[in-house]
């Protein structure tokens, strides 16, 4: 089990669902060491992701956990195996860790399902609507942060252009369609995008009304990340301070029923259009 600096989003999953795995079974790291033939040392730097671990390791760990769901486990080798470091890791001295976790997390995703209040979902904007977001981050970034940050941003788009793009489905409000971020060119630059886009298969856009009134999650941006089985989803959420991660099931369920009363209460994706061309016309 080599060492490695900055392990992947993918390892961390996997560290903590090996974790998971023991305390579901009652078992202390010093009992799991011992039938597993290593120390607690070892086995804390594998829980911890300072440690990567083998194939045979997690068939062994999983087999000491009793865990029967091979589909589960299956996935598990799988994301260990992957060793590939993608695109993102060019910018890891440049972006914090977190945002770059984001992205390989859309990237290895099997489908992705947004809900979005006060802005344009990051995987449907312009550079140019991108551009004059973050010229208003705080500290304000120097133009070459500003870059750095758009580029970023568009290369995350890879996974609803590239050939094996993935299903994405998103509900946006009417409010974050409405503002007029970077004028009005620019706002109706980015409407039309998101209408053009919305005309592909694998991609769903409903509008959430401000008819609507109040719903489930208002004032909070979801990103639901399916995984190659159900345990493996992901939640992540927009903070001030940066992108937050959640995986146990509890939040799984909340969040995949919050989406599910969100998609409900918004306008048919041909309704949804209507309106967002209504809004482009009078910008």
């Amino acid at each position: 089990m080599a060492d490695r600096p900055a392990p992947t989003a993918r390892r961390l999953r996997v560290a903590t669902e090996l974790r998971k795995l023991r305390e579901r079974a009652g078992m202390t790291s010093t009992e799991a060491a011992r039938q597993l033939s290593t120390s607690s040392g070892q086995l804390s730097n594998v829980e911890t992701a300072r440690f990567g671990v083998s194939e045979d390791r997690i068939r062994a760990m999983a087999h000491v956990y009793d865990c029967s769901n091979h589909d589960f486990v299956g996935a598990l080798v799988s994301l260990a195996g992957d060793r590939t470091r993608g695109w993102w890791e060019q910018y890891r001295e440049v972006l914090p860790a977190r945002l770059l976790d984001l992205a390989e997390l859309e990237h290895h995703a099997t489908a992705l399902r947004t809900a979005f209040t006060s802005h344009v979902p990051g995987l449907l904007q312009t550079n140019d609507h991108a551009r004059e977001l973050f010229r208003h981050v705080i500290p304000t970034p120097t133009p070459p942060e500003v870059e750095h940050r758009v580029s970023y941003r568009i290369k995350r788009q890879d996974v609803l252009y590239r050939a094996d793009a993935i299903p994405y489905r998103t509900v946006i409000h009417e409010a974050a369609l409405r503002m007029k971020i970077g004028g009005s060119d620019v706002a109706r630059a980015q409407l039309e995008h998101i209408l053009v886009m919305s005309e592909r298969d694998h991609i769903t856009v409903r509008v959430l009304p401000f008819d609507a009134g109040a719903f489930p999650g208002s004032g909070q941006s979801i990103n639901y990340a399916y995984g190659p089985v159900p345990q493996l989803d992901t939640v992540q959420l927009d903070q001030f301070h940066g992108p937050v991660f959640l995986d146990a099931e509890a939040h799984l369920e909340k969040y995949r029923r919050l989406l599910d009363i969100v998609e409900s209460t918004a306008l048919d994706p041909e309704q949804s259009r209507d309106l967002i061309h209504s809004i482009a016309q009078h910008l």
